[in-house]
């Protein structure tokens, strides 16, 4: 395919306390969430202003992955939409389509499988066409997900290192450090029917959780290099849990789990947000404000390291994607799962309510 534009494809958040409420409505429609629960996450909105700060993130985040596009001679013009803010996917599409271009590029700020970080993208894009009118006019294809490659990883290793480090003159060593590596719980049926259909059955607890399990045993092996210390000790854990009481979610949640090592003797926790690729009210309320007020309560030194962001490591790493898929470069991963595959399996990470049109999926 010879692409023309680049679409960076989030997730949004709102601007300002009256875009709260309708904001999390759109996120959450058809999901049967506890109408407590949306009042819950609302004041967590409000006590930071009404105001997420992941729309500033991705406009720094597209201006640095322009430039660096530009470095590589790669003259493209890159746009921006969102699933559940403005500017919404179709506003982007009819963008796209103004200025003359048909064949779009897309980058999720999602690194894994699951329906709602990866496929849940791809519905949105082909309902987004059908809106436009653009469906028979225009092709989105996905970069492949991305957790697994360099530059998602680095940026994780080196803020491990640099807390480890940090932590020794206080004279706390590896040995009393445990690691949390944390991500988005989903629900139990929904982890076990991520991925494609054929690869399902190779891992016991599914591929969304194998995938991030790669993900941190890339960042231990290259923070351990670095170290030269004993092994660390470490736990996935989850956070964000949103669904009805009786349905089975991912656990352990991050707040039990650090009380549970809190018995074993550790000093301190680091807490390493691997599911995410930016630091957005999630990652900011779960871990900034409750799982260190937890740690320390218990009298434990707690330490978060940044998400990749606009680090120039993950900056360069979704470049590389996108040099992949146009002038077929090397495909880097850093695990024995990647690199994935470009295109979705028909089966992939199903929607648990209804089947949907889907771009980017295998013939």
């Amino acid at each position: 395919m010879n692409y023309d534009s680049i679409l960076l494809a989030s997730f949004g958040g709102p601007e300002g306390p009256a875009d709260v409420i309708p904001f999390l409505e759109r996120v959450t429609a058809g999901r049967r969430i506890p109408i407590e629960r949306l009042a819950e996450v609302g004041t967590h909105y409000m006590t930071l202003g009404g105001v997420s700060p992941i729309n500033e993130l991705n406009r720094e985040l597209l201006a640095s992955v322009q430039e660096e596009m530009r470095n590589r001679d790669l003259n493209l013009p890159i746009f921006w939409g969102n699933r559940n803010s403005n500017p919404f996917f179709a506003d982007a599409l009819r963008e796209i389509h103004l200025a003359g271009h048909r064949h779009v590029l897309a980058i999720a700020t999602s690194a894994y499988s699951s329906y709602s970080g990866c496929r849940q993208y791809r519905e949105n894009l082909s309902q987004a066409l059908v809106e436009t009118g653009f469906a028979d006019s225009m092709t989105i294809d996905k970069v492949r997900n991305y957790f697994d490659h360099p530059g998602f990883i680095q940026p994780f290793a080196d803020g491990l290192v640099s807390a480890v480090r940090a932590l020794e003159p206080e004279g706390i060593l590896a040995k009393d450090i445990h690691v949390f590596f944390t991500t988005h719980s989903i629900p139990t049926s929904m982890a076990e029917t991520s991925g494609p259909p054929k690869r399902r059955n190779d891992f016991v607890d599914g591929i969304y959780v194998a995938q991030h399990n790669a993900a941190l045993s890339c960042v231990l092996r290259n923070a351990q290099r670095e170290l030269n210390s004993s092994p660390l000790r470490w736990s996935l854990v989850y956070q964000s849990r949103s669904g009805a009481p009786q349905t089975p979610w991912l656990e352990p949640d991050i707040a039990d789990a650090i009380k549970d090592v809190a018995k074993t003797g550790v000093k301190a926790v680091i807490v390493i947000p691997i599911g995410f690729v930016c630091d957005h009210v999630e990652v900011i309320w779960d871990l900034d404000r409750v799982a260190k007020a937890v740690a320390e309560e218990l009298g434990l030194q707690f330490w978060r390291v940044a998400t990749p962001g606009k680090s120039l490591e993950f900056v360069s790493g979704l470049v590389d994607l996108i040099e992949e898929r146009i002038n077929a470069t090397d495909r880097k991963a850093l695990s024995d799962l990647g690199p994935w595959p470009d295109f979705c399996a028909v089966g992939c990470c199903p929607n648990p309510r209804s089947e949907l049109p889907t771009i980017a999926q295998a013939i």
